[in-house]
């Protein structure tokens, strides 16, 4: 199976390409920016060259163009210089270019209205061209005659000066690019950190250097880590209760089975007595196997509804209980959820009511109190009460074996609601009776 990709590979590969994108966007938009910038600039100095061009121009008495030696601009009278010029004078059907032009054929700009400007690129024998020109009505002696100036530039200058900013351009970008990649592999591996110690906790966990992971994190990880450290706890606890299980197990069926052993000199009574041990040992049996699977750990449990669980208990001890008319007392507000297995619920309540329905005289409560932090489960019986707390929590201890069980009921009960981190408590509540106190807190 391919091996996934890297967190810090995906983050330095992504990163690299929005980036880059980004960095084309910007440097195309730039170029594009300079580009037009310094078109225009172009364009006003052809501009300014028409303007020179026009207070050069005299006209004669017969409207002959006078056109002078030399210009402002000495480029114009340099043969080949890249900048040419043309004067249109149509009503003498007289033009003119500048000493520049001597030779090629240019592409400048004809038979403008008066007062249009024309600003384009032009190409003419493979060479691109800027070129300006501009009409005017010339105003000589009486008369008005329509002329044209135009002013031509080769693109060499203008490319020259565009592909020295490009090439700085790109340079910078480049190397921005290279500087902001590393910089952003630098911080993923500091922000990652935390990633790689965690991995390197986990798997000394793994091998037992040590027993959880100890590191203080970042919030973003520190749930993670709790939830590791739940986890562990859990599988840890879950592996100690079926190792007392089995050694509870073991213990407990020792007295049915030396009892089953004596039954033997007794023809008589083995059939009862098999019968009675083979009840106790699969009661023992389904106590330790609800015990040893204890769910705990009510993290990662969905809610159920607690008052659903109770009264299904207390419906089945009604029955139960049916010829001693006991009256169970249920308080518990409507859609009461709670993060607990629904077999240890049954388990832990199933118990502690059953017990209180064996030595109650006649009234039986349960009260839910708490709130979204906290769930208190309290059961009272106007039974006889606890006389011995202590011993009430203790394994295989019956305080009066007149009343039917095995004495490891409530011990069960301690045993799941420790592994949820709650606690039990026994007291004596107002009926004088026995009361049972259980309480969760929220992880």
């Amino acid at each position: 199976m391919k091996r996934p990709i890297s967190i810090r590979t995906r983050l330095v590969v992504g990163a690299g390409l929005v980036l880059a994108a980004f960095l084309a966007v910007a440097g195309f938009s730039l170029e594009r920016a300079f580009t037009n910038s310094i078109l225009e600039t172009h364009y006003q100095q052809l501009k300014g060259d028409v303007y020179l061009l026009m207070a050069a121009t005299e006209v004669d008495e017969e409207g002959a163009l006078v056109m002078p030696a030399t210009f402002v601009e000495p480029r114009l009278s340099l043969p080949g210089s890249g900048l040419y010029a043309l004067v249109e004078n149509p009503n003498q059907k007289e033009v003119w270019q500048s000493a520049s032009t001597i030779g090629p054929s240019l592409p400048f700009s004809h038979g403008l209205s008066a007062g249009e400007w024309v600003y384009n690129e032009a190409e003419d024998g493979g060479k691109r061209y800027l070129s300006v020109g501009y009409g005017v009505k010339w105003n000589s002696g009486p008369r008005t005659r329509p002329m044209t100036f135009a002013v031509l530039e080769e693109e060499t200058g203008f490319l020259k000066e565009l592909a020295g900013f490009r090439d700085t351009l790109w340079t910078w970008l480049g190397g921005l690019a290279a500087v902001l990649l590393i910089a952003q592999s630098a911080l993923l591996g500091w922000a990652l950190s935390p990633l790689r110690r965690v991995a390197r906790e986990i798997r000394r966990v793994e091998s037992g250097e040590q027993g959880d992971v100890q590191g203080d994190y970042p919030p973003e990880i520190a749930r993670l880590t709790d939830n590791l450290n739940t986890l562990i706890e859990q599988e840890r606890a879950r592996q100690a209760r079926y190792k007392d299980a089995l050694g509870d197990l073991a213990h407990s069926l020792k007295t049915p089975l030396a009892v089953l052993r004596s039954s033997l000199q007794e023809p008589d009574t083995l059939s009862d007595t098999v019968a009675n041990q083979v009840a106790r040992m699969d009661d023992i049996v389904q106590h330790q196997l609800g015990r040893a699977a204890a769910s705990g750990a009510a993290r990662f449990i969905p809610p159920i509804d607690i008052r659903t669980v109770l009264a299904r208990t207390v419906d089945s001890l009604e029955k139960v209980y049916a010829e001693r008319h006991l009256t169970f007392l249920l308080e518990c507000p409507a859609q009461r959820m709670w993060r607990l297995d629904e077999g240890d619920a049954f388990e832990v309540f199933g118990n502690v009511l059953d017990n209180a329905a064996k030595w109650a005289r006649g009234r039986v409560r349960v009260r839910v109190e708490g709130d979204a932090k906290l769930l208190k489960v309290v059961i009272d019986d106007d039974g006889p009460g606890f006389s011995d707390t202590d011993a009430a929590l203790q394994r295989g201890v019956r305080l009066d074996e007149r009343v039917p069980g095995h004495g490891i009921g409530l011990t069960v009960v301690a045993d799941i609601v420790r592994a949820y981190n709650g606690t039990l408590l026994i007291d004596r509540g107002e009926w004088q009776g026995g009361r049972v106190c259980i309480a969760f807190r929220a992880v």
